[in-house]
C-alpha cells in the first residue's frame, strides 16, 4: 500500500503489513489536547484506517492508486459570542447573596451575566441571568435561567462540563448537578469545581471529555439527594470507577449544596467534603448503604425492566442492566440475530449503548451491515436503500454500538478490560458476547472444565453488577438430541461444558426454528417480577433481518419502516436511560413520538 504520507499518515517502524496504530493527522491539526495519542488503527492489509478519537477515516485502494475514503464527521457546533458584560444589575446581585449566600465576588470570578432567555411560564424571551461554559478559556455554551427557572441553552452549541477549565493540574474535584451548586463551593474557596450541564438527564457530555479525570485521584460527587440525584450519582461512580469517587451528604433537610449553604454558611458546606465518604468496601454492606435505594423501591414498588416492544414476549420477560442473560440455540437457528434484535430495539426504546465481542462477525463491516438493515427496514444494497437512510443508520451505530475486538488476546479479562474502558469513555449499559466459544480459554493445570467455567460466569457476573451492565452471553450447545427424526430444542443446561450456565445466568433464552417459525423459549427469569418461563413465536424477514409476532397468520407482513425516523425526535429526551425507570421512559416515548397507532414497535 502506498501514498498512506499524502493523508498525513505516518507507518511507523516502516510496516507494510498488519495492523498498526499510529498518531491521528486529523487530531494534530485540531484542537485536542492530547496530540500525540497512538488513536490512529491502520490495517495496511486491506487499507481501512479509523481514528478512534475524532472518525477520521477511510480506505486506501491501491489498485487505482489513490485514496478513496469517507469519514463520519463528529458534529460540528457552533460558538456563541461572547460579550464582556461584567456589570450586573443590583437585583440580580442581591438576588445571589440574599437568595443565595453567593457573593459579588464569586459571580465576578465565575463570569456571571445578564442576557435574554426563553421563559416557559411567559412563552416569550424574558431578561435572565446566564452562566457561561468555557474550553480552555473560548466561550462554548451559554445557559440561560430565567426567574421562572426556565433553562436554556443557546442553539447548536455543545454541552460541556461548567467551569471546566478548572480541572487542570488539580488532583481533586467535586462535581455538582447545577451551576448554582458549583457557585456555592467557589464561594467556600474551592477552586475545581465542575457542574454538569443538564441536570440527571444524560452524561454523554463526558464521552470527549473522560480522559481529563484520568489523573484525579479523588472525585467528590455533590449532587442532589432526591431520586434522580442518586441515579446521577451512580452513573457518574459507573463511569469515573468507585475507587475515585467520594459522596458528598448535606443533612436530612437539604437535598444540594446552594440549601446546605443558605441553611448553614459556609464553614459548614466546607465539612460536606471534609466528611464526604468513601465507596464502601467491595462485598461488605450494611442497610444504612443501600437505605436510599431501599426507600426508592419501597415507595415505587417492583416494576418490569427494559421491554422490547414485541409485546407477546415483553410478557414473558423484561430486562435489567445488572444481570447476565445467557442465549443458546441449535447452530444456525438465530441465536445471534435474535440477540441482535433485542439490542436494536433496547438501543431505540430507552437509548442504551452496547459495546460488542462478535469474532464469528469478521470482517465486522458485515455485522454492520445486518444492523443498517434492521435499524432502516431495507436491504443493504444500493437499489433498495437511500444514501440518506445508509447514511443516518451509520451515524447512530457510529454513537452507540462500539466493537470489541482485542489485538493481543481474546481473554474474557482482556474482554472485560475493553468493556470497562467503553462504559467509562461510551457510557454503554450493554455488553455483548457471541459466542463463547469465541473466548480465549486457558483453563488451569488442576482445574476442572467446570469449575473453570464457573468462574468465567462469575466474572461476567461481577462485571455486570460492578459497572451496571446487561451482558448478553451467546452459547452454543453440546451435541444435539434427536427424537423421532427431528431435533430437539436445547436448554440452558445443554450448553456444552457445565449446569452453571443455567445456575448463574439472570435469564436464560433458547431460539429454536421450525421451518419458518423461530421459536423463542424463556427457560429462567431470576425474579420474578421481570417476568417468567414461556414460549413466543416470530416470523424472520430475510430481507432485514427483523422478526415480527407468528399468530399462526397464513401471510406474515414484516414492518419496513425505518425506525430511526421514529426515534430521532426523542432521542435528547431519553437518551441517559438511568435517568427514568424503563415504564416512564416507554410512556414518555410513546406520547412524544407519534399519534396512537403510529409507533413500529
Amino acid at each position: 500500500m502506498s501514498n498512506w504520507s499524502d493523508l498525513g499518515i505516518h507507518i511507523p517502524y516502516g510496516r507494510t503489513s498488519g495492523k498498526v496504530k499510529t498518531i491521528c493527522p486529523e487530531c494534530q491539526k485540531g484542537a485536542r489536547r492530547h496530540k500525540k495519542d497512538r488513536s490512529l488503527s491502520v490495517n495496511l492489509d486491506d487499507g481501512l484506517y479509523k481514528c478512534h478519537y475524532c472518525g477520521f477515516s477511510g480506505v486506501a485502494n491501491e489498485k487505482k492508486d489513490y485514496f478513496n475514503y469517507t469519514r463520519m464527521e463528529k458534529k460540528v457546533y457552533k460558538k456563541p459570542q461572547w460579550s464582556n458584560k461584567t456589570d450586573l444589575s443590583d437585583a440580580v446581585v442581591k438576588w445571589f447573596e440574599d437568595e443565595r449566600g453567593i457573593s459579588q465576588g464569586t459571580l465576578k470570578a465565575m463570569r456571571i451575566t445578564e442576557g435574554l432567555g426563553y421563559s416557559r411560564t411567559e412563552n416569550r424571551t424574558v431578561k435572565a441571568m446566564q452562566f457561561n461554559y468555557f474550553r480552555d478559556g473560548e466561550l462554548v455554551n451559554i445557559k440561560s435561567r430565567t426567574r421562572d427557572k426556565s433553562f436554556s441553552f443557546v442553539a447548536d452549541c455543545e454541552l460541556i462540563l461548567y467551569n471546566i477549565d478548572s480541572l487542570k493540574g488539580e488532583t481533586e474535584v467535586i462535581i455538582t448537578e447545577g451551576e448554582i451548586d458549583a457557585l456555592s463551593y467557589v464561594e467556600c474557596g474551592y477552586k475545581a469545581v465542575v457542574s454538569v450541564p443538564n441536570g440527571a438527564n444524560g452524561t454523554e457530555y463526558l464521552d470527549d471529555y473522560i480522559e481529563l479525570f484520568d489523573d484525579k485521584e479523588t472525585i467528590y460527587i455533590a449532587v442532589d439527594t432526591d431520586k434522580k440525584g442518586i441515579i446521577l450519582r451512580d452513573e457518574l461512580i459507573r463511569r469515573f470507577g468507585p475507587e475515585k469517587c467520594k459522596i458528598v451528604s448535606y443533612g436530612p433537610e437539604c437535598k444540594d449544596a446552594n440549601e446546605h449553604l443558605k441553611k448553614y454558611k459556609k464553614e459548614s458546606l466546607k465539612l460536606t467534603i471534609a466528611n464526604a465518604e468513601d465507596i464502601r468496601i467491595e462485598g461488605v454492606f450494611s442497610l444504612s448503604d443501600i437505605k436510599q435505594q431501599v426507600d426508592l423501591l419501597f415507595r415505587k414498588g417492583l416494576v418490569k425492566g427494559y421491554t422490547t416492544g414485541h409485546y407477546q414476549l415483553d410478557n414473558l420477560i423484561s430486562f435489567e442492566t445488572g444481570r447476565l442473560c445467557i442465549v443458546t440455540g441449535i447452530p444456525g437457528h438465530g441465536k445471534s440475530e435474535f440477540v441482535d434484535e433485542i439490542i436494536v430495539r433496547l438501543n431505540l426504546r430507552y437509548g442504551l449503548k452496547f459495546g460488542l465481542f462478535t469474532p464469528e462477525n469478521h470482517p465486522l463491516s458485515y455485522h454492520v451491515a445486518k444492523l443498517v438493515s434492521k435499524f432502516t427496514g431495507k436491504r443493504f444494497e444500493e437499489n433498495s436503500l437511500t444514501q440518506s437512510d445508509y447514511e443516518q443508520a451509520c451515524t447512530h451505530i457510529d454513537n452507540n454500538f462500539f466493537y470489541i475486538c482485542p489485538e493481543d488476546n481474546f481473554l474474557v479479562d482482556t474482554i472485560l478490560a475493553k468493556a470497562e474502558y467503553l462504559v467509562k469513555k461510551r457510557g454503554i449499559k450493554g455488553l455483548v458476547i457471541d459466542p463463547y466459544n469465541t473466548i480465549e480459554h486457558q483453563i488451569p493445570h488442576g482445574v476442572s472444565e467446570t469449575n473453570y467455567i464457573s468462574e468465567l460466569l462469575s466474572k461476567l457476573v461481577t462485571f455486570a453488577r460492578k459497572r451496571d451492565v446487561l451482558v448478553f452471553l451467546v452459547a452454543h450447545p453440546r451435541k444435539m438430541e434427536v427424537k423421532q427424526g427431528v431435533v430437539v430444542a436445547p436448554n440452558l443446561y445443554d450448553v456444552n461444558g457445565s449446569a452453571n450456565f443455567y445456575n448463574k445466568a439472570d435469564f436464560g433464552l433458547t431460539v429454536y426454528r421450525n421451518g419458518a417459525v423461530v421459536r423463542i423459549d424463556v427457560h429462567k427469569v431470576k425474579f420474578k417480577h421481570l417476568g417468567h418461563s414461556g414460549s413466543s413465536d416470530f416470523s424472520y424477514d430475510t430481507d432485514t433481518g427483523r422478526y415480527t409476532p407468528y399468530w399462526g397468520q397464513a401471510d406474515v407482513v414484516f414492518d419496513k419502516s425505518n425506525y430511526l425516523d421514529f426515534y430521532k425526535d426523542t432521542q435528547a429526551s431519553i437518551d441517559f436511560a438511568a435517568s427514568k425507570t424503563p415504564e416512564e421512559m416507554e410512556a414518555e416515548f410513546i406520547a412524544d413520538v407519534t399519534e396512537p397507532g403510529d409507533l413500529p414497535f
